[in-house]
């Protein structure tokens, strides 16, 4: 009761509930998943996870899906400011960088300054509020690149602790979409991986850092010919199987036109 009080107290005046520590869902090694950012989501996968997208997705889709015994993760992008969004009028102009290559649309933000965190913890605080088990941050690599900013790897890594200790705080799982080269130092920070094409360009390796913690690692891979050669996508399903990876095969609109998964 008195845990319930105290919950209530931190609701009414910081906006989402005091929990107790280390009270999050956590997603094992080998964990079967679904990932689809574009359409209407195909809710049928008998998979432990779906991963959708924090915006598009209401409450009561997140609600079906954990109906049906699945966990829900939200992603959203933490490094880019995407001008569809509905808090794009929130950002500054100083917040934005260079467009980002490919994505016209989108533009790097500067991940130190406290208008960016502002909203980044106001998104968090909207999957607490949909429903979500977690969350999966995009573009927090942004260091590697020319976005506009001259920030360098340690403030990538302040800002990428800064999520994952928040996210925590709400009760929310939270993965590291890619940056490899952090990978390593961030492993005791983030629930689990998410990584793109790790096998298509011999990256993977860098990785198993969370397998060794129990952590799983969310792979996907969009590379032609492991879709169309079943020798191909036998022999990088047989190296993902070995490195307990959970691998899927899917177009890189992640529209659901199609989906083969390593798994058994």
């Amino acid at each position: 009761m008195r845990l319930l009080v105290v919950s209530f107290i931190a609701l009414l005046f910081y906006g989402s509930p005091l929990l107790a520590a280390d009270d999050w869902y956590r997603p094992p090694v080998s964990v079967t998943w679904q990932w689809q950012l574009d359409g209407v989501i195909n809710e049928s996968y008998d998979v432990d996870l779906y991963n959708i997208d924090l915006f598009d997705s209401s409450a009561e889709l997140i609600q079906r899906l954990q109906s049906s015994g699945k966990k829900v993760i939200c992603a959203f992008s933490a490094g880019s400011y995407e001008d569809w969004r509905s808090d794009a009028s929130i950002f500054a102009p100083q917040d934005l960088g260079k467009t980002l290559s490919g994505w016209d649309n989108e533009k790097w933000l500067d991940i130190r300054s406290k208008n960016v965190h502002k909203i980044m913890l106001a998104r968090l605080d909207m999957a607490v509020q949909k429903g979500c088990d977690g969350v999966e941050p995009d573009k927090v690599d942004g260091y590697r690149t020319n976005t506009g900013f001259p920030f360098r790897a340690n403030d990538q890594l302040t800002f990428n602790r800064l999520l994952a200790d928040e996210a925590h705080k709400r009760g929310l799982a939270i993965g590291l979409k890619n940056n490899l080269d952090q990978a390593r130092v961030l492993s005791d920070h983030f629930d689990f991986a998410v990584n793109e094409q790790c096998f298509e360009f011999s990256e993977c390796r860098t990785l198993s850092i969370f397998i060794k913690k129990g952590k799983p690692v969310l792979n996907v891979e969009y590379r032609k010919i492991y879709v169309d050669d079943l020798s191909e996508r036998a022999s990088m399903c047989k190296q993902s199987l070995a490195l307990e990876f959970s691998s899927l095969l899917l177009p890189s609109d992640l529209n659901d036109a199609f989906r083969v998964s390593c798994q058994p």
